[in-house]
């Protein structure tokens, strides 16, 4: 096998008595005289190498290699958890590998799945965490602890419960940062993947495992240094504050931290940092009673089949667009996290109910409609919604959504006429006059009797 630097190789074969493969990085710097970190990169959605390509750069920089095996959402943590263990077995066998600097990484689900295989392996030495929360706290284990880095945007539904878990892993003496990103998308800016694995990085000199370079840990500091000054500046105080409590944590071994309590003291002293977190606090302890409210609905209308319900979650849209909308940041960024929140509680009694050997198709389209709510510009939804809807002869249902969807500006004409279960209701004069209507482009034109 020719394996090049500086480029990431997609589908190496894990052996050659198994169709799985990985995607493999190897910095341009690579050589064979060291052992070398390797970051394990997971994506449940078919697209390891996309989330692997998103690390090069701060692998690059950092000096890591990247590997990325091929694990899915469909199949189970056990045969996920094989596929990943050789996947690494092989890439120790090709590579020189720091056998107590094996890291995993993801986001999304892939972050959930890279947090919990660190409790599962006890090879792997840490996690990074992008836009997910602590898997299972239950399953920490005090005798082997990991490095957990937690990336997250203050919109995302996870940010409370990463602050939370952040106090737990203090309790238990697990080394851990959280990072707070500004972007307004899955991913963070390249900056935050370096400085997670800058972290690793420095962690490993405080254990020893690599030997201290006094000029690169002075680097990282002056780089944490200026961006705290840079937040209390632009007061952003409560990030400032935040900002400098991780710096204590890194630094302790490497530096004196006596400037670094004075400037958090000075801080915590302010009016506005106090008001701050004030307002903070109340908008999380808001968020968790609505949280509640809505898990336990959802729960009861999903066995009740509480179709009269959906008017109630359609207010509740309303009232989050509100807190969105609003004056307050605290509450505008809870009803971004309520909005994210309700839609993962969503999808995951979809998947749940449509795994199911027996479907309750009940339960089923009372979450498509309920999608429809939460996102009224996915058409997905409507179509689902007028599928099942026609298969159980529902055809009053069917053209009531077919209606909604094409108010909206759905034009997708060829995915209409072939959606599955339809047949019938595609020649009803009904439905070809809405499409006429909105589209002018119906494709039967069947006279009523």
């Amino acid at each position: 096998m020719v394996l090049r630097k500086g480029a990431v190789l997609n589908a190496l074969p894990v052996n050659d008595t198994l169709p799985e493969t990985y995607s493999l990085y190897l910095p341009s710097n690579f050589s064979t005289d060291k052992k070398w970190p390797l970051l394990v990169v997971f994506d449940l959605n078919g697209k390891e190498s996309q989330a692997l390509a998103m690390f090069v750069m701060a692998a690059e920089d950092e000096g890591y290699i990247l590997a990325a095996p091929q694990v899915r959402d469909t199949a189970s943590l056990a045969n996920n958890m094989a596929i990943t263990t050789r996947a690494v077995q092989k890439i120790m066998k090709l590579l020189p590998i720091h056998k107590s600097r094996i890291y995993t990484a993801g986001e999304g689900s892939g972050g959930r799945f890279a947090n919990l295989v660190p409790t599962l392996s006890k090879d792997v030495s840490g996690a990074i965490s992008i836009g997910s929360d602590i898997t299972n706290t239950e399953l920490l284990n005090i005798r082997r602890p990991f490095h957990f880095i937690g990336i997250v945007n203050k919109r995302n539904y996870n940010y409370p419960g990463l602050l939370s878990s952040e106090k737990i892993l203090d309790r238990i003496r697990f080394p851990n940062q959280v990072l707070i990103h500004a972007e307004e998308k899955e991913w963070p800016h390249i900056s935050y993947l370096k400085k997670s694995l800058q972290l690793l990085t420095l962690n490993a000199m405080k254990r020893k495992l690599v030997p201290k370079d006094s000029s690169y840990v002075e680097m990282a500091y002056q780089e944490d240094l200026a961006q705290a000054n840079q937040l209390r500046n632009s007061m952003k105080l409560l990030l400032a504050e935040h900002h400098l409590s991780e710096m204590m944590g890194v630094y302790g071994a490497h530096k004196n931290l006596d400037s670094l309590r004075l400037l958090q003291r000075s801080i915590r002293r302010n009016k506005m940092f106090r008001n701050m977190k004030r307002l903070e606090n109340a908008s999380f302890l808001k968020e968790s009673l609505l949280k509640e409210d809505y898990l336990y609905d959802m729960e009861e209308d999903l066995l009740t089949y509480n179709f009269n319900n959906l008017g109630w979650w359609n207010f509740q849209m309303g009232e989050i667009n509100k807190f969105i909308e609003g004056s307050s940041k605290y509450e505008s960024d809870m009803g971004y996290r309520l909005l994210g929140y309700i839609n993962a509680l969503a999808e995951d009694n979809i998947d749940i109910v449509a795994s199911e050997e027996l479907v309750d198709e009940g339960a089923l389209i009372f979450l498509y409609m309920l999608k429809t709510i939460l996102e009224p510009q996915n058409f997905n939804f409507y179509l689902k919604v007028i599928s099942l809807s026609s298969k159980n002869e529902d055809y009053g249902t069917a053209l009531f959504y077919l209606e909604e969807a094409l108010k909206k500006g759905f034009a997708d004409t060829d995915k209409l006429y072939s959606l599955e279960h339809t047949t019938l209701l595609r020649i009803d004069p009904k439905f070809n006059a809405l499409v006429s209507k909105y589209l002018e482009d119906a494709r039967y034109n069947i006279k009523e009797q």
